[in-house]
C-alpha cells in the first residue's frame, strides 16, 4: 500500500466514522474530531487498496480513535466501490461508539451491528442496539437513520422499541461534563 493510497482511506475512513458515529444527537458531534488523526488498532488486518473496488477487514479486538471518537468492535470492514466508501460495518458482542460533543456531553451507541452507507447517508444499528446520551436514550432490535434528514426509524420487525426523552431542564450544561 503506497502512502497516498493509504492517507486517502485514512481520511475517507474518518470521514465515515465520523458521520455514522452516533445518531440524532450527532449533529452536536466534536466538529474537531475530523481534523485528528484517526488510529485502527487491531489482532489482524486484510486489506487490498490496489483497485478501486476494495475491500479491508480488520478483526480481534478492534478500536478506532480519532480525538474524542472511541469505536470497539471484533471486526470492522470497510467496501470501497469505484474508489469512494460504500459501507463500513462493525460487528461483536457489541460492538460500541463513544464520542464527545462540542457541548461536552457524551454519547454512545451500541448494537451487535452497525452498518454505515455513506453514499445513502443511512446509519442502521441491529441487535440489541441502545443509543445514550444525556438527552435521552432510545434502544430495540433495529434502528435506521437518515443522516442528511434526520429521520429515525425503530421497529417495525415486531419488537418493542423504548425511546426515553430527558426534559430541558435536566439535560446537562456545557462544560458540566456529563
Amino acid at each position: 500500500m503506497t502512502l497516498p493510497r493509504a492517507a486517502s482511506l485514512r481520511i475517507l475512513l474518518g470521514s465515515a466514522l465520523l458521520s455514522a458515529a452516533l445518531l440524532p444527537a450527532l449533529a452536536l458531534a466534536k466538529a474537531s474530531d475530523r481534523n485528528q488523526p484517526m488510529t485502527l488498532d487491531s489482532d489482524q488486518s486484510d486489506c487490498n487498496q490496489a483497485e478501486a473496488n476494495a475491500r479491508c477487514v480488520f478483526t480481534g479486538n478492534v478500536v478506532i480513535t480519532q480525538g474524542t471518537l472511541d469505536i470497539r468492535a471484533d471486526r470492522a470492514e470497510i467496501v470501497q466501490r469505484n474508489g469512494e466508501i460504500d459501507q463500513v460495518l462493525l460487528t461483536g458482542k457489541q460492538a460500541s461508539m463513544k464520542q464527545q460533543m462540542d457541548d461536552g456531553t457524551t454519547m454512545n451507541a451500541r448494537a451487535d451491528r452497525i452498518v454505515f452507507e455513506p453514499r445513502k447517508d443511512l446509519l442502521t444499528l441491529t441487535g440489541n442496539f441502545q443509543v445514550e446520551s444525556p438527552r435521552g436514550s432510545n434502544s430495540g432490535q433495529k434502528m435506521v437513520y437518515n443522516l442528511g434528514t434526520g429521520q429515525m426509524q425503530s421497529g417495525g420487525d415486531g419488537t418493542r422499541v423504548r425511546t426515553v426523552i430527558q426534559p430541558r431542564n435536566a439535560a446537562p450544561q456545557p462544560g458540566s461534563g456529563n
